[in-house]
């Protein structure tokens, strides 16, 4: 027997009849496409277009409003205009789709449109369909276009749209610089009969107790707030410095006391031998004549003791006066160091103060310094937020002015019918698809063995019979050798069948003169012969017939050789 074809290979000629059918469903739907497109674009009103582009400013520029609410986040929430942040850009094509921009516009084109063309008009449908902005990729550039079927209404609906967006972006640039300046001028107003009951109130406590203003404040504490106003100079700024805090003079006072204590306990060892010295001390006393006196004894013990013995008179009566004198200075120093002692313990005693006088007098200062703060804070933005009042800009450029296209943009002939053409192709595809599988037929090799799962002999090529011979003597000598009748069961009317009968009994005549060939589509008389062949065909039975076949082949009992294939190599 001749190799089986592959098992995904499909007959060619048999198809021939199939795909004629297609192609007639197909060109049909590609004809119906073009038909159809022609018309739509014959009757479709042409489509004109107006245009112009916008830059936004507030993208290119670092200053404004913007930057201003950027550095007072808080002061932008509070007013209620922290937007979120947010694209630049979308806002934008958000602000130019919506109704609080277009719908003027919308209103007056509606005047001009028929009643029922009025009437179906929807302001969401009518601005997706007419009006479309798009912004250029990399840029700040919008550009904004409107479509509308009557060219006369394009160029000024377009004007229209172009000063509606202006005069809406400047109502509302201008609304939230209202706002934050009508709040702002609120707040102070609020806040400033708050700020002179502070001040008082730590001020006349201050001078009650006897504290300065310093005295309110930690002992590291600083605090400083210029501006305000331009031309008023309001200004708070303090600093904890030398002698300012009571914390700061009472620690100074502290360790005097403690100094002077130390220098009083040296001078009170130091007794009548050995010379105790308080340089700040005797530079405020009249001891000079004495300590002449204790030098000119000084240098004249060191004479006598380099000439006369130790033991001597002379040398001892020095001796006895110098101890005196340096007894006397000491006690004088003493005395100086025990009155400064006491004059430091009594400025120590003033500087008391209780606890609570002290936590008191620094809650009203700092309530009062905070609160001052925040007037002058709140005046600096008011007088930042009123200079931007004054330099109002327009937040976008119009940077090419509304236009007419020269041309309708809609509709476009070539794509119309481009269009139409591929859903024809499409459409008639699909029909050709349905129209073959409702016929049944099966032109896979592969699904056919599948619903006759027998050997596969021999494939016969309708196109060339003579060759059938060398397949068929093959088929006598092996699988058929010594069957005498031979039943040949055709799937359905094939064309070439008898052909084949008649070539295949000629080749089991060579070798047996009495074989014989049955060529029936009946099993019962095909059941009768030594063996049973089935005949088949891509493309000429459908499933159908070919489940029904199998099944009266389970049915009848008799084993099956094998399946001779037909098919047309052309």
């Amino acid at each position: 027997p001749t190799p089986a074809p592959a098992d995904d290979e499909i007959d060619l000629r048999q198809l021939g009849g199939a795909l004629r059918r297609r192609w007639r469903w197909i060109g049909a739907g590609a004809g119906a496409g073009l038909l159809l497109a022609g018309l739509a674009t014959l009757l479709q009103k042409p489509v004109w277009e107006g245009e112009f582009q916008i830059v936004l400013a507030s993208e290119k520029q670092g200053s404004g409003l913007s930057a201003l609410l950027g550095q007072n986040a808080a002061l932008a929430s509070l007013a209620g205009l922290g937007g979120g942040g947010g694209d630049g850009q979308e806002t934008e094509v958000k602000i130019l789709e919506s109704p609080s921009v277009l719908l003027p516009v919308y209103e007056w084109i509606k005047t001009f449109k028929t009643p029922q063309q009025a009437q179906g008009m929807r302001f969401k449908t009518w601005v997706k369909g007419a009006v479309k902005v798009k912004a250029e990729k990399g840029t700040s550039v919008l550009n904004v276009s409107f479509r509308d079927t009557d060219k006369r209404l394009v160029l000024p609906a377009t004007r229209r749209i172009s000063q509606a967006y202006q005069d809406y972006s400047g109502r509302s640039r201008r609304q939230e610089l209202t706002n934050l300046v009508s709040y702002l001028q609120e707040q102070i107003n609020l806040i400033r009969p708050q700020v002179e009951a502070s001040s008082r109130a730590a001020q006349g406590y201050a001078a009650e107790q006897g504290l300065g203003v310093v005295d309110g404040l930690p002992l590291s504490g600083t605090l400083s707030a210029t501006g305000g106003q331009p031309g008023q100079g309001t200004s708070v700024t303090i600093a904890a410095g030398q002698g300012g805090s009571l914390e700061l003079r009472r620690t100074m006072v502290q360790q005097r006391i403690t100094g002077l204590q130390l220098q009083l306990r040296q001078a009170k060892a130091a007794g009548n031998q050995l010379l105790f010295i308080a340089s700040e001390t005797a530079a405020r006393t009249d001891k000079g004549s004495t300590f002449d006196s204790l030098t000119a004894i000084e240098s004249q013990l060191a004479e006598k003791r380099s000439r006369l013995k130790q033991g001597d008179p002379l040398v001892q009566r020095l001796e006895r006066e110098r101890d005196a004198l340096v007894g006397y200075i000491n006690r004088q120093t003493i005395a100086l160091l025990e009155g400064e002692l006491a004059v430091a313990r009594g400025n120590l005693a003033s500087l008391e103060r209780p606890k609570a006088v002290i936590q008191k007098h620094r809650e009203l200062t700092q309530r009062a310094l905070r609160d001052e703060a925040t007037l002058v804070e709140l005046e600096n933005n008011l007088a930042k937020f009123k200079l931007e009042q004054a330099r109002e800009t327009d937040p976008w450029d119009l940077i090419s002015t509304p236009t007419l296209l020269d041309a309708p943009v809609s509709p476009r002939p070539a794509r119309n019918l481009a269009l139409g053409l591929l859903a024809g192709l499409v459409v008639g595809s699909g029909a050709a698809l349905v129209a073959d599988r409702r016929t049944g037929l099966v032109f896979a090799a592969d699904e056919l063995r599948q619903l006759l799962p027998y050997p596969l002999l021999a494939t016969l090529d309708l196109a060339e019979p003579a060759s059938w011979a060398a397949s068929l003597e093959l088929l006598a000598q092996g699988p058929l050798a010594g069957a005498v009748q031979v039943a040949l069961v055709p799937a359905c009317e094939l064309e070439g069948a008898s052909d084949v009968a008649n070539q295949l009994q000629a080749a089991l005549q060579a070798r047996d003169p009495a074989a014989q060939v049955l060529l029936s589509p009946d099993l019962q008389l095909a059941s009768r012969c030594n063996a049973q062949l089935l005949l088949a065909a891509p493309g000429a039975a459908s499933r159908v017939q070919l489940a029904q076949l199998q099944q009266n082949l389970l049915l009848q009992g008799r084993p099956v050789t094998g399946l001779l294939l037909l098919r047309d190599a052309r």
